[in-house]
């Protein structure tokens, strides 16, 4: 079983489900994630940005990888997103159904 410190969970968010969708594209075609889960539903988000109290609809990006990938995987997404401080949130993966990691790490 492959070991389950090497995978990671990236959440980012986007403004809009054309952006969401154009960057889980590249990061899938580029092979800097396995998999992307895009909730085309829109979570609303409430941050404080610039001193500003900002409430808005985004789209979150559930990006599946390993730790090797997260530094092209962040370059890219850096690169498409149109926001000037993206969200790149990289979460350890604990454990996982064995074969699902082993497809991660194609």
């Amino acid at each position: 079983m492959p070991r389950a410190t090497q995978f990671r969970l990236v959440l980012v968010t986007c403004g809009s489900l054309p952006e969401a969708r154009k960057i889980a594209r590249a990061v899938v075609e580029k092979h800097f994630a396995a998999c992307v889960n895009i909730l085309t539903a829109p979570v609303e988000s409430l941050y404080t940005w610039k001193g500003k109290l900002e409430r808005s609809r985004e789209h979150l990006l559930l990006v599946k990888t390993t730790a090797k990938r997260l530094k092209p995987l962040e370059r890219e997404v850096l690169r498409l997103h149109s926001y000037e401080t993206p969200e790149f949130l990289v979460l350890p993966i604990a454990a996982g159904s064995p074969a699902y990691l082993r497809w991660l790490l194609s």
